[in-house]
């Protein structure tokens, strides 16, 4: 017996988004591209929880507005269920009902002048309901994210709320409009500690109850492996790492994921922790050989010269890393290969 297979609600296929930067000087003007997203293809299939994790300026934020259409492709395509979108098509509020993007700052993306019932009942008239069933659609929403009774917020206003209640307000107007794809952009890191638990709980819990599609944008891999079921690790604007399950951050087998989860402090851990040296992430450069070389410290002459293929390490988990790739390794690398065998076992 043949077992169905969740479906895949949103994806991207070989995505890129390309920013020009222009500089202007007394005697020139100079024009640099930004590569914040390049050759980007996921999944986000029903009831699963896919997190996006790197540092600052990976482009982890403008692959969530990419597939929320509000930052336009520079190339690839989008697939919702089974239609195909081209780059360049325009934003529709049928494709918008279908998904939704919760922002990092809940403290900004409320108006302070209106009260919670109108952040909730405006994107409801927006998508034509019934203006006599919107009361009771917005108190509905309040009640799925599990602030209760409902009445006591709908009349009170932004600055009345703490943080945790007003992020579980914007995930509520997301979710007003019944949508199959819930992309949260960083939804803890502007939150207090002690909520932030709360609210991973009531992504999980909305996913695995309403069948979402939840893409869960964080710097912090420790609340992906909490919450995710299935995890991707972004830097410089690519995929550098991705697994099912908790493999990834089990046993990360790309230098820069190691790198991630060895900044996760642990009390009880002794030894030398994996380290990284060079400079940080550049987009700007050209597109010439991996783009963590120059903070790697297996780096090779490949690395340099090449960009690494994404290898298949082990069933569901793969990696981008010449290291992965040692039949096209030179003989002048062979010594860093082995540096890098000694330090943390590969997976082949």
């Amino acid at each position: 017996m043949k077992l169905d297979t969740p479906p895949v609600r949103l994806g991207a296929r070989h995505v890129s988004r390309h920013f020009t930067v222009r500089s202007s000087g007394r005697f020139s003007r100079t024009a640099r591209s930004v590569r914040a997203v390049d050759d980007v293809t996921l999944d986000l299939v029903s009831g699963r929880v896919t997190a996006v994790v790197g540092e600052s300026g990976s482009g982890k934020s403008v692959l969530a507005k990419m597939l929320a259409r509000i930052v336009t492709p520079t190339s690839g395509e989008l697939l919702l269920g089974d239609q195909v979108i081209a780059p360049r098509a325009k934003r529709t509020l049928e494709y918008a009902a279908q998904v939704q993007l919760v922002l990092q700052d809940p403290f900004s993306s409320l108006n302070p002048v209106h009260p919670i019932h109108h952040c909730l009942s405006r994107p409801l008239r927006i998508h034509g309901t019934p203006r006599e069933r919107v009361d009771e659609m917005a108190r509905g929403a309040l009640e799925r994210v599990a602030l209760n009774p409902p009445e006591r917020f709908l009349d009170r206003y932004p600055h009345e709320l703490s943080g945790g209640q007003l992020q579980r307000v914007s995930i509520a107007r997301a979710l007003c409009v019944r949508p199959g794809v819930l992309l949260a952009d960083e939804p803890i890191s502007m939150l207090d500690v002690s909520v932030r638990l709360g609210i991973l709980n009531l992504l999980r819990g909305l996913c695995d109850s309403e069948d979402l599609a939840v893409m869960y944008i964080t710097h912090d891999i420790a609340s992906a492996r909490y919450l995710a079921d299935d995890t991707i690790v972004m830097y410089a604007g690519q995929i550098v790492e991705r697994s099912l399950g908790t493999a990834l951050v089990d046993e990360p087998t790309h230098p820069y994921t190691q790198l991630l989860v060895a900044s996760v402090p642990d009390p009880t851990a002794t030894g030398t922790k994996f380290t990284a040296s060079g400079e940080h992430s550049n987009t700007v450069t050209p597109d010439v050989g991996c783009r963590f070389a120059p903070r790697c410290r297996y780096a090779m002459e490949v690395c340099r010269r090449e960009s690494p293929p994404e290898v298949e390490v082990a069933p569901g988990h793969s990696s981008r890393c010449w290291l992965h790739e040692p039949q096209r390794v030179g003989a002048k690398d062979q010594e860093s290969l082995t540096l890098r065998r000694k330090g943390a076992p590969l997976a082949t």
